[in-house]
């Protein structure tokens, strides 16, 4: 449970302060809406053997420790093993059994299966519906913006500043670091002698202080740390991958201090709640010391190492602050409980398997609501048909846990049950305990399963209208074309 301080205990009153500021002055005008904004920081191939906030001994992390300890650090968030299906569970607020991306899948790259608006819902259309600016920056890649120029506007961001993901016939469109590659409102270019993630944070920036009359989200899903490994505007000489990667993470590090320095010089930092996470664990070729043990990046792997991403929420004033907790989160989560924050409806049509967290984090509730979460989709198996891309599986790998046990689902296409781990006691899950007998772990593994056995018996295939043949090539040759000249 979370270690609770005094100034949480206020936490509530002054939330609640927001929507009667927001109601009417007592000469009967109606004031500018208070509702918090939301900072939602996205880094990319990271684990918490690089966060010095979670026990990381190769590195400092500064200023993301000081976040959060100014907040809440979650021990026990879930995303998924890939890019895409996190990326796409926490825009859609569904499991990627529903929403079909249990894939990683770069539509730029191979084309075909892309994000359909008209198919799937948005975190962004939601708080853009309810009255809030909302803005994008950084990594997206499951659009081709040569055929879906404006779709971030249909996902519901009023603006954005994207790296285009490696767009095939575009060799320029490949860098994202030192001279990116990015797509905005007026087209995509590279910008020579700049560095991704300063133009990325800037333009967020702007957007915010251009918009600081009305509430706004602000969604900055870095490509920092993920390879390329590269030198950084602070350390332009190195040579070694590892270097460069610690380079990188560091760089993260201070990009966020930026961010929280500006936003308290435009006075706006004391209304906005900032969360801080990764889609997925480190790069395999990495190792890195946690807590006095080796842990190599587990990204592609439904281990811990893989899918339990370092976590961090912190509001001055609305969070409570220095807290550890053992909440249990996952990626769903993050559209119900931003809906929340924001008071912003949910449309009806839209079918969440996420649950709200907003109560516990802002210190209305002692524990969040779930009894457990699920992770899934190691490994990159998709295929493409003639009716487009498929999954390879009628049922891919799934994992599931509660605050201590944890149990591994085989990809089949039936149910079987094959791993059972303590990971209080077993944290690199080395202990089968599948066939004990123990009744504590035998209550244990009947309350997983039966969690398995309520979940769908297939996963969906990506839903996305079908393009004609013609235009992804066509795309390809008037892009090509316009970068040669």
């Amino acid at each position: 449970m979370k270690k609770l301080h005094i100034n949480a205990l206020i936490s509530l009153s002054i939330f609640s302060s927001f929507t009667l500021a927001a109601v009417a002055s007592a000469d009967g005008i109606q004031n500018e809406d208070k509702r918090p904004n939301i900072l939602f920081i996205l880094a990319d191939d990271l684990g918490k053997e690089w966060v010095s906030a979670y026990g990381a001994e190769d590195i400092k992390t500064p200023n993301i420790d000081q976040l959060a300890d100014q907040g809440i650090r979650f021990d026990n968030v879930w995303s998924h093993p890939q890019c895409t299906p996190s990326r796409v569970s926490l825009i859609t607020g569904q499991y990627p059994y529903h929403n079909g991306w249990v894939n990683h899948w770069d539509t730029p790259r191979w084309g075909q299966a892309y994000l359909d608006w008209q198919q799937n819902q948005s975190v962004a259309k939601v708080l853009n519906d309810s009255g809030y600016a909302t803005a994008a920056a950084g990594k997206w890649q499951v659009n081709d913006f040569r055929i879906e120029p404006k779709a971030m506007s249909k996902h519901g961001f009023d603006d954005y500043a994207m790296w285009t993901g490696y767009e095939t016939g575009v060799p320029a469109s490949a860098k994202r670091y030192w001279d990116p590659y990015i797509h905005t409102k007026t087209g995509s270019r590279t910008y020579t002698g700049k560095f991704g993630e300063d133009i990325f944070s800037e333009f967020l920036l702007n957007f915010i202080n251009k918009n600081k009359e009305q509430p706004w989200f602000a969604y900055f899903a870095m490509n920092l740390p993920h390879a390329p490994y590269t030198t950084t505007p602070h350390k332009t000489k190195l040579a070694s991958n590892i270097d460069k990667h610690k380079a990188m993470v560091e760089y993260a590090d201070y990009i966020l201090a930026k961010m929280i320095k500006r936003l308290e010089a435009m006075g706006e930092h004391e209304n906005t709640i900032i969360i801080w996470t990764t889609d997925n664990g480190t790069n395999k070729g990495l190792v890195g010391t946690l807590n006095g043990r080796k842990v190599r990046g587990g990204k592609m792997l439904t281990t811990e190492n893989g899918i339990n991403s370092p976590f961090i929420v912190s509001a001055p004033g609305l969070v409570p602050t220095s807290v550890v907790s053992d909440t249990l989160i996952d990626f769903t989560d993050i559209l119900p409980t931003l809906a929340d924050l924001a008071e912003a409806d949910i449309p009806k049509s839209y079918k969440l398997d996420g649950k709200s967290f907003a109560p516990y984090i802002l210190n209305q509730e002692a524990d969040g609501s779930r009894n457990s979460i699920l992770s899934m989709g190691g490994k990159n198996e998709a295929e493409v048909s003639n009716q487009g891309v498929e999954n390879k599986y009628i049922f891919r790998d799934r994992v599931i846990r509660d605050k201590r046990y944890k149990l591994y689902v085989k990809a089949s296409p039936q149910l079987a049950f094959e791993k059972l781990v303590d990971l209080q006691n077993d944290p690199e899950e080395k202990v089968n305990l599948i066939d004990s007998k123990e009744p504590k772990i035998v209550a244990a593994k009947i309350a997983l399963v039966n969690v398995a056995k309520a979940q769908p018996k297939q996963d969906n295939d990506p839903k996305y209208r079908k393009r004609q043949e013609l235009s992804w090539d066509k795309a390809i040759t008037v892009q090509s074309q316009l970068w040669k000249q």
